[in-house]
């Protein structure tokens, strides 16, 4: 089971609530890849909980990753498949962990679904180009610029709602562990699990195709 240890609470933007305000020490590796590419991302169009396809270029991105993890874990497939595979239940995390398991050898349909790793919601913002929000509801464009992490959108949740979210999930990991989830959940994680400042976490670029790995209170892309 992870150790939690309460933070300074006022590295919290946006939330009071406890699990926000807490660090997650796991006892075991997290290794973490983002879904490849959509059209959307390619759009710059806000997902969500929008079930949007990988396209080609996504595909290409997610059998990369599943390469890297076999570089990571020495292509010991039986370690591999020892590992707990899971996947936020959105269409692009489950075919990019059906790809990236496939370049593994490995079947690729075996692993389990992990609803609390599903994407930020952005409410009624989700479809749109961000020139199209700023455009459309520019007091809170403006608003969530100057505080991106504890901003919530018209019926969509802050970064610091996603952490609450998670944290029930972090406290379950005990073993080594693969994820496929997306871009918020990865940026709540450098919070969470590498002590990202809240200020910082929500402005990292999240990388498709590559593999980002927890371990020891850091962070590291490969």
């Amino acid at each position: 089971m992870p150790i939690l240890r309460v933070t300074d609470p006022g590295n919290v933007r946006g939330s009071a609530s406890v699990a926000s305000a807490m660090i997650f020490e796991l006892r075991h590796r997290l290794i973490f890849l983002r879904h490849g590419e959509t059209d959307w991302n390619a759009e710059g169009r806000l997902q969500g909980g929008q079930d949007i396809p990988l396209n080609a270029k996504g595909r290409a991105q997610a059998e990369e990753a599943g390469r890297i993890v076999g570089k990571i874990l020495g292509r010991d497939k039986a370690r591999i498949d020892a590992c707990d595979h899971v996947c936020s239940p959105l269409g692009r995390a489950r075919m990019t962990m059906e790809l990236a398991r496939g370049a593994l050898g490995l079947d690729p349909k075996a692993y389990r679904l992990e609803d609390r790793l599903r994407e930020m919601s952005f409410g009624r913002w989700e479809g749109m180009t961000w020139p199209e929000v700023q455009k459309d509801d520019p007091l809170a464009a403006r608003n969530r610029e100057l505080d991106k992490w504890g901003l919530v959108p018209p019926g969509g949740e802050s970064y610091a709602m996603l952490c609450d979210r998670l944290a029930p999930w972090l406290e379950t990991i005990s073993t080594e562990t693969i994820a496929v989830a997306h871009g918020g959940v990865a940026r709540c994680l450098m919070y969470m699990l590498a002590g990202t400042a809240t200020e910082r976490a929500p402005m990292s670029d999240i990388w498709q195709g590559r593999v980002l790995v927890f371990e020891a209170g850091k962070y590291r892309w490969i």
